[in-house]
């Protein structure tokens, strides 16, 4: 056979055994890894003869049982919400529903934004105490320097008048 010019691996070939040497228990696989499949066969064969006695007894009355633990899973997973239908004359109109914690708190917080805007639109913050006090202080400033202004204008022109003179 042509592998090429190089081995990848010196290392010959795999041996794989076959299910009579399993059987005789002269296989090459490591005696641990044979005891834990062992176990586990024979965990799997009681659980198939104990449901097939118990499917021999209840069989006329019960569905067929899960495999395994998906009985388990399916009675015990917290995660599993079964669909919950309502039909329409089954409404019950007058009845409040509960509002989550999250959903508790965004309307609080919508609440206490609306309250605190209409304060403040009335003046009644800190907040808008300090800007419509710094707001005055801006027009006295605005207006002392359109007086000033004003008075600068003033002089230019009567000196123009002056020179004209």
């Amino acid at each position: 056979m042509g592998r090429g010019k190089f081995k990848s691996k010196p290392t010959g070939h795999r041996q794989f055994s076959t299910p009579e040497d399993l059987l005789a228990g002269t296989s090459t696989r490591p005696r641990t890894f044979s005891k834990k499949e062992a176990e586990y066969d024979e965990v799997e064969e009681e659980i198939v003869e104990s449901s097939e006695e118990e499917s021999g007894d209840e069989s006329e009355g019960q569905d067929e049982k899960k495999k395994g633990i998906q009985g388990i899973i399916e009675i015990e997973n917290p995660n599993l919400v079964k669909p919950k239908t309502l039909k329409a004359r089954d409404i019950d109109i007058g009845k409040t529903t509960e509002l989550s914690r999250r959903e508790r708190e965004e309307i609080e917080k919508q609440r206490a934004r609306e309250r605190y805007m209409r304060l403040q639109e009335q003046g009644k913050t800190e907040e808008a105490r300090k800007d419509l006090e710094r707001l005055a202080l801006i027009r006295e400033q605005r207006a002392e320097a359109a007086k000033k202004r004003e008075e600068e204008r003033a002089a230019r022109e009567q000196k123009k008048v002056a020179a004209r003179k």
